[in-house]
């Protein structure tokens, strides 16, 4: 398969940039990210990256500690979790709040994940849960969503939120919907069961027997 082919699954040479302390993105967002940047700047934000560009390699990773319970599992309302034993109960508990390997937005370099800067607390490790968006970050959402509702963003939306499939709502992941649309064009599940095929993926089996409606409950319906 060619490179540009490649590239929803977070696999081939994508375009990047780095934007902010280590953070990669698409190059076609930069300019709408910095007049974002800029508008929230003015209004008392300091927009700071949490999260962008994440290969596959790297979502593998994610989903591979999570199974073995080397990074936390979260439940529903962000809290942590038993390890289920049940491979298939195993794959629903990591996918509440994680994507799959090579379904993740953040292979496109699109997507973000975001806080104020400005009003976090010296030395305080960003957790990205429900409880930081109402809390101490919750003006920095308020005037995200008012401006998401404006459609005055420069193309940036919310993607996870309720009602929207099964991932749990995450008020902290923006996305550069114009740019996304045209690189998630070219996606195909069978492409995404053959990459899985020939990895090293925890939940395996379970995953490949349940694709077709994992794109139903976890993929799709995020192709907004």
């Amino acid at each position: 398969m060619s490179a540009e082919i490649l590239l929803p699954y977070g696999l081939g040479s994508p375009d990047l940039v780095e934007y902010q302390n280590g953070y990669f993105v698409c190059k076609d967002v930069c300019g709408d990210l910095q007049k974002l940047s800029q508008l929230l700047q003015r209004n008392g934000f300091s927009l700071r990256l949490e999260s962008a560009y994440r290969p596959f390699e790297k979502q593998l990773s994610i989903w591979n500690r999570k199974a073995r319970g080397e990074l936390a599992l979260l439940d529903d309302s962000g809290k942590p979790m038993e390890r289920p034993q049940d491979e298939e109960e195993l794959m629903h508990a990591i996918l509440t709040w994680s994507a799959l390997p090579g379904a993740s937005r953040h292979h496109l370099g699109t997507d973000i994940d975001v806080v104020d800067g400005n009003a976090c607390p010296e030395g305080y490790e960003v957790q990205l849960t429900p409880d930081e968006c109402t809390g101490m970050f919750a003006k920095f959402h308020e005037f995200l969503t008012a401006i998401f509702e404006s459609r005055e963003s420069f193309g940036f939306n919310r993607v996870f939120v309720p009602g929207r499939g099964k991932i749990r709502p995450e008020g902290w992941h923006i996305a550069h919907l114009p740019t996304s649309r045209r690189m998630l064009e070219g996606f195909s599940l069978d492409t995404l069961r053959s990459i899985y095929e020939k990895s090293d993926i925890a939940c395996k089996d379970a995953i490949l027997a349940n694709l077709p409606q994992l794109a139903e409950d976890y993929i799709y319906p995020y192709f907004i």
